[in-house]
């Protein structure tokens, strides 16, 4: 069944489970034991067998302890007693108090994570767990629901990082163009200078930044979101108090110090920051060989190990204000054990991820969209159109944006090269760009995960309330991918996609308002 069509069978069985029923874990659970069962043609112990053996690789892979999963996972639980200590210390409240003098509108409060989100690129991981520390306490007092919060963060966390030269994505992705380039012999374009160039066509990452501040700007609260919106303005209940406690969120387990201060927020903060850029800095240099320049540092850093690090200094810090905090206070045992209990259901989730992503990786789900890519004799001026598509859909069964690049940007450059040269570096942003979306759509991606759980919002509710805005920026980037295909430009195509999503969100707008009138 590997290589099959067959093997999409669990993706999709896990899809349909996440909408129909909501429940995550129930669904990630059955697209692993069906996965596991084909793996091993349906025999019961040998797949159970399978199954034990995904979850111990998770820790342990070729003997060794998988340091990469351990320091991810160890740096949630990091985050989780920071977080615990900002709030118990008073930080968060302080925080949030000083940013309702200075920002007075909740236009103004939903700002503070889209522009966040943008000015920190250097990795997504990074970014949406940093931007919903600082920003969460800002939208919690304007009443903006944790779905809204996520969706600001997971919209603008992988769009900005993947076209950022400078970011753990873009160093892997110029390293991946180096080598594709040098494989087709083509010499017109250094690694570094394509990628640059690539960028205006990456059509989908630039329809989602601008459809972020459109709905800022417009109100444009689509689908479920509607929803989520209206409980949180009308009840102050941020999250739907029917799932239950969200990952990250503390639910109010201790009284918040009442003499905290905004330092006790900013400055542990700025110490997941520092601690972290600089151990990325640091691991990239010691990684590189030869001469070390800032993209070398990017493209051989441990971002794992740096967040683990940038994680412990902000513990640290955090902790250390908390002790000068006079009594009376909870104590530092309560504070850390609820901290590590709040980030429980965002590590359970992601590991039953890695585990269906592992499944679907042994059943070559994704090596046969690739080779289905290959075989089709469409027009060139589809390429763009077709390889979007097929790396979206590849990113949502997967959940993962890399292993897309790792296989599809290699059989893009292939087809380009062999077709039409000319259409090599659209359609190697056409990949980028698809991988983005799919990530965005799928409940098993990482960066999806780690963005509801930075902002405090169950995982599902988060992949439903964003899917809508998703499909609105796919659609005007196939469009635009369309006119690329065919006029073989570059501006006008990004020209058409803007311009199509201000159409739609304009036109939704007038709908919405009308509804609210008649409401």
């Amino acid at each position: 069944m590997e290589g099959t069509i067959y093997s999409l069978i669990p993706a999709v069985l896990m899809l349909i489970l996440v909408i129909a029923t909501r429940k995550v874990i129930l669904s990630l659970g059955a697209g692993i034991i069906l996965g596991a069962l084909m793996l091993s043609q349906f025999n019961i112990l040998e797949g159970a067998q399978a199954i034990w053996s995904n979850f111990y690789s998770i820790f342990i892979s070729e003997g060794a302890l998988n340091t990469g999963n351990l320091y991810l996972l160890t740096f949630l639980l990091l985050l989780g007693v920071t977080t615990a200590f900002m709030t118990a210390s008073g930080g968060s409240r302080a925080f949030g108090r000083w940013a309702v003098q200075r920002i007075q509108t909740r236009r103004g409060a939903k700002l503070v994570p889209a522009l966040l989100g943008i000015i920190i690129f250097i990795d997504d991981y990074f970014n949406a767990l940093a931007v919903g520390q600082v920003a969460r306490p800002v939208t919690d007092r304007y009443k903006i629901s944790r779905a809204k919060l996520a969706y600001y963060i997971d919209s603008t966390s992988a769009p900005i990082t993947v076209i950022s030269p400078i970011s753990s994505w873009g160093a892997y992705i110029i390293g991946t163009i180096g080598s594709i380039l040098a494989a087709n012999e083509i010499v017109q374009y250094q690694a570094l200078e394509a990628f640059v160039k690539m960028i205006p066509a990456n059509l989908y990452v630039f329809a989602a930044l601008l459809l972020v501040f459109l709905t800022i700007f417009l109100k444009l609260d689509l689908g479920a979101m509607r929803t989520h919106e209206r409980r949180a303005v009308s009840t102050g209940e941020l999250t739907n108090p029917k799932n239950g406690v969200a990952p990250g969120d503390l639910n109010n387990e201790f009284k918040e110090h009442e003499h905290g201060r905004i330092s006790h927020l900013v400055m542990p903060i700025a110490a997941l920051i520092l601690g972290t850029v600089g151990s990325m800095i640091v691991t990239g240099m010691q990684n590189t060989e030869g001469n070390v320049s800032l993209l070398s540092i990017f493209e051989n850093t441990n971002v794992n190990i740096s967040l683990f690090i940038g994680g412990l200094v902000a513990v640290l810090v955090s902790a250390g204000l908390y002790i000068k905090q006079p009594e009376p206070k909870s104590g530092m045992g309560h504070v850390t054990f609820e901290g590590f209990k709040a980030m429980l259901p965002a590590i359970y989730i992601l590991i039953f991820a890695w585990m269906i992503g592992d499944v679907i990786g042994q059943l070559e789900t994704g090596e046969y969209l690739a080779e289905q890519v290959e075989r089709s004799s469409i027009s060139n001026a589809y390429l763009p159109l077709l390889l979007f598509i097929v790396s979206g859909f590849m990113a949502l069964s997967t959940g993962t944006s890399w292993g897309t690049f790792g296989i599809m940007l290699p059989i893009a450059g292939e087809i380009a090269a062999v077709t039409d040269v000319t259409l090599i570096l659209p359609a190697l942003s056409a990949v980028l760009a698809g991988a983005v979306f799919g990530d965005h759509c799928s409940p098993i991606s990482d960066t999806t995960i780690l963005s509801s759980t930075g902002a405090g919002s169950n995982h599902i509710d988060h992949v439903i309330t964003q899917l809508p805005y998703a499909l609105i920026a796919a659609f005007a980037a196939s469009v635009g991918y369309i006119v690329l295909g065919f006029t073989g430009q570059i501006l006008l195509p990004l020209i058409v996609t803007l311009a199509i999503v201000i159409l739609i969100s304009l036109l939704t707008h007038i709908v919405l308002r009308s509804k609210t009138i008649k409401d």
